[in-house]
């Protein structure tokens, strides 16, 4: 699969034709998010299909509640159609479909019930079911880490990109083998796929095959998993459509992943460069869940998208029917009128009202299973490598468009300080 952006026009005017895969707005967009605020707090592109880019963030929270004319039916993207691949002012409409993603592709009523079918899976208690397999994972892996006996190690692919696939598997009761493809489609889906719609559709299309295969399986042979907990449940007394089944699956496997993983790779990115605050959690690591908290304010890696289904007139901006609107919730969690310092990391901040999981009826399901994993991979993390830096900055790739999050990241680990030690994955 190749990470080849195609080549687009250079950005002259950010307020009117801003660029989400420009390769300035990829390696650090909190410059070109203040600028926005106080030129153009909501910006407009005809770009990829055309989109407006909220940046503060109290009009970010406003719109996300805006549920009556700002509809989050499927697609969630902002990409060209299929016969326009590559051409950043394509329209979106010709576009083919495969697989739905409820309940955050979906509206109320849809919204409301396939919600609530999913909630019980990742609720606290059912997180910390979680926990011991993804602390001996995560053991795991590090384990691997050492003994290639490398002093520069990729955080991101060799570590960050092998967590989540193996534990939203383990959820859904699949193959945990299979974490290179699943990182592969869902590269393809929202990543790669963004501005390669064949690829994307590909992937969905493999995707909803696969899925439905491992339907056909559980409706065989029912198990202790999310996918045999969804054919058992009933909606108004009738089982869930198997489209709908397959869909919420490929919400758990897509967004359950890259978001997570975007997000693991940004912490340990940021205590590579700033080794005040690694040795401030090593020396007290009882303040790693509110170092969490603010790693998620800061380095927040999901821009969902809406697409409203009315004219609407937005603090003067004229927002047309089947315009796309890029809900920012990264920019709004680096707004001045909201945070003191935004764009400092404080690994102690206090106040932190963020809005990394999104807000309103839409906020992710999953938030409690996404802390829970940074948490355990940080822990982990500093417990085996006290000592680390970044190996080259320059050298570090970065994953944009709607999630950001680094794809290569090479940190040079102390060889001396090392904490060996194994412990073995248990199901």
């Amino acid at each position: 699969m190749t990470d080849q952006m195609p080549q687009t026009p250079p950005v002259e005017d950010w307020t009117s034709d801003y660029d989400i895969f420009d390769p300035d707005y990829l390696t650090d967009p909190t410059l070109i998010w203040d600028d926005l605020r106080n030129e153009c707090p909501v910006a407009h592109t005809e770009r990829w299909g055309g989109s407006w880019l909220p940046t503060k963030y109290d009009d970010v929270v406003r719109m996300a509640r805006m549920v009556d004319v700002l509809s989050s039916t499927d697609p969630i993207v902002v990409r060209p159609p299929e016969n326009n691949a590559g051409d950043p002012n394509a329209p979106e409409s010709g576009y083919t479909q495969a697989v739905n993603a409820p309940p955050i592709s979906s509206d109320a009523p849809v919204h409301t019930w396939s919600r609530r079918l999913i909630l019980p899976a990742f609720s606290p208690r059912s997180t910390a079911n979680h926990e011991p397999y993804t602390r001996a994972l995560c053991h795991q892996l590090i384990d691997e880490l050492q003994a290639s006996g490398d002093t520069t190690v990729d955080a991101a692919t060799n570590y960050a990109q092998q967590i989540p696939p193996r534990v939203i598997a383990r959820l859904l009761g699949i193959d945990e083998g299979m974490s290179e493809q699943f990182t592969d489609w869902v590269r393809g889906v929202l990543e790669l796929g963004l501005t390669n719609p064949p690829l994307r559709q590909k992937c969905r299309d493999e995707l909803r095959e696969f899925f439905m295969a491992e339907i056909k399986d559980r409706i065989a042979n029912p198990g202790e998993d999310l996918i045999s907990e969804l054919l058992a449940a009933k909606v108004d007394g009738e089982p869930v459509d198997l489209l709908h089944v397959a869909g919420t699956c490929n919400l758990m496997l897509v967004a359950g992943i890259d978001t997570t993983w975007s997000s693991i790779g940004s912490a340990l990115w940021h205590l590579a460069t700033h080794p005040e605050d690694r040795e401030r959690l090593i020396a007290d690591p009882e303040l790693i869940p509110t170092a969490v908290e603010e790693l998620l304010r800061a380095y927040s890696p999901v821009t969902m998208a809406r697409v409203a289904t009315d004219d609407v007139d937005f603090n003067g901006c004229p927002i047309k029917a089947g315009d796309k609107i890029l809900m920012n919730f990264p920019g709004a969690n680096r707004d001045p009128e909201m945070f003191d310092n935004p764009d400092e990391v404080i690994i102690d901040r206090q106040q932190n009202r963020h809005v990394a999981f999104g807000v309103g009826i839409h906020r992710c399901a999953g938030s409690n299973l996404a802390r829970m994993e940074m948490q355990v991979a940080i822990e982990v993390w500093l417990e085996r490598f006290p000592k680390f830096t970044l190996d080259d900055a320059d050298a570090v790739t970065w994953a944009g468009g709607q999630v950001r999050g680094p794809r290569f990241l090479p940190i040079a680990v102390d060889a001396e300080a090392q904490v060996p030690g194994a412990t073995s994955v248990t199901t």
